[in-house]
């Protein structure tokens, strides 16, 4: 597990190992949410988060969900502020209880939203954190789980684009990053030329 989660009545400790070298503090704070990555992106961004559901494949209902009779979903969707995608989540979903399958199918909640409506909090695990250049651009990729009794996801988190965690809102209004920065150098926007008559 990559990430260690312990408390006690003095003090609290997260430690996370086997990230890329270069993970700053904002994006270690992302790669710990716990069902709760909206709400974080929407504070960071002061802005809304909104889901667009780009797929969901749900195996064939027969009975409701129960141990006996699990009913599986895999799903993709963006998040989204602004107009820019800030994460794309692609998710293996298991439901074996029909409080969760009416939340989550029915009702159309969030994997995120379904654990808050349903008051639960979550088991985490970290399973795998990558960094990769695509498309020109710094990707941070994550993959964990999220279970409680009744309602267990696996998730793959891609956030497309690294340069939005150091430039924040600049980046939403950003129509085109022209180049990648790397970690610890200065963002200069590029300003409009002018020209003169």
């Amino acid at each position: 597990m990559l990430a260690n989660d312990s408390f006690n009545v003095a003090s609290t400790s997260v430690s996370l190992t086997a990230l890329p070298k270069d993970t700053t503090g904002l994006e270690r704070i992302m790669l710990v949410a716990q069902g709760d990555l909206q709400r974080l992106l929407s504070t960071f961004f002061s802005r809304p988060i909104f889901i667009e559901c780009i797929y969901a494949h749900t195996a064939p209902r027969t009975k409701p969900a129960s141990p006996e009779t699990p009913v599986s979903q895999i799903r993709q969707v963006h998040l989204v502020c602004s107009g820019r995608v800030v994460c794309i989540a692609t998710s293996s979903v298991t439901i074996t209880s029909p409080e969760f399958e009416r939340l989550f199918l029915e009702d159309k909640y969030p994997i995120g939203q379904t654990f808050r409506r349903a008051q639960r909090t979550p088991q985490f695990s970290l399973l795998d954190v990558q960094s990769r250049i695509e498309n020109g651009k710094r990707e941070l990729r994550r993959t964990y789980k999220l279970e409680t009794p009744g309602f267990e996801c696996e998730i793959l988190e891609v956030f497309p684009d690294r340069t939005m965690f150091a430039m924040g809102e600049a980046w939403l209004d950003e129509e085109q990053v022209a180049n990648v920065v790397a970690p610890g150098q200065n963002w200069v926007v590029p300003q409009a030329e002018t020209t003169v008559h």
